[in-house]
């Protein structure tokens, strides 16, 4: 049951919810100008493995939703999320690689300036920037080290990369 269609179909559908909810859950700091979205921990799952792309990136446009921003967040905040993970799982690097969403945060600096004025570009970015830092690297590289010393994780979520590629 490691990537048939169904097993990788679910996994994707729980990834997605369970972005979601997590980002509903914490909604005051998902969505603005300053946000510090806790679901993107989840993110370093595309390193692991890229057939989780999809349930990340729908998980971002269901929790956005909710984004005061509207729709223009449903497909630039995506856009910013899809753009990152691709980064992310073609990256051998699992440090490097948790860096990206960090990296293309000026996507976000951008959609925000665009709505909010263009001075807010750089706070956004930056606060985006340091956000996705402290999520997606220092606390998901520690997180992931230790959930990988879970057989059932490792043999069901983190196969493909630690197989089958560089770990």
């Amino acid at each position: 049951m490691k990537n048939n269609k169904t097993d990788v179909l679910v996994k994707n559908a729980i990834i997605a919810a369970v972005y979601v909810g997590v980002t509903y859950a914490f909604a005051s700091v998902s969505y603005g100008v300053i946000q510090f979205r806790l679901s993107e921990v989840l993110n370093l799952l595309v390193w692991y493995n890229p057939l989780y792309l999809p349930g990340l990136v729908l998980g971002c446009a269901v929790a956005n939703l909710a984004s005061p921003f509207g729709v223009i967040d449903i497909v630039v905040g995506t856009f910013h999320t899809f753009i990152s993970l691709y980064a992310m799982s073609k990256i051998n690097n699992r440090i490097l690689a948790s860096t990206m969403p960090a990296v293309f945060s000026f996507i976000i600096g951008l959609e925000v300036a665009y709505l909010e004025g263009a001075q807010l570009f750089l706070p956004t970015t930056f606060s985006v920037f340091v956000s996705e830092l402290i999520i997606c690297s220092l606390a998901s590289l520690p997180l992931y080290s230790a959930l990988e010393q879970n057989g059932y994780l490792r043999s069901n979520v983190f196969t493909y990369r630690l197989s089958s590629r560089r770990g």
